[in-house]
């Protein structure tokens, strides 16, 4: 497997706590439909409400 010491250990948090700001940042707008089961109508709503609250 190699040898694990500080050297690799730091060079590891550095890539862990990198941040990658290349990628496209804007928000997505998503157009379609969903269905579901009637009878998880209540959980979708309740999930749906937890959702946007945030």
């Amino acid at each position: 497997m190699g040898a694990y010491d500080a050297a690799e250990h730091q060079r590891r948090e550095e890539k862990a706590s990198a941040v990658d700001t290349s990628s496209d940042d804007d928000r997505t707008d998503y157009e379609g439909t969903v269905e579901y089961d009637i009878t998880d109508a209540e959980d979708l709503l309740a999930q749906f409400r937890e959702i946007k609250s945030r």
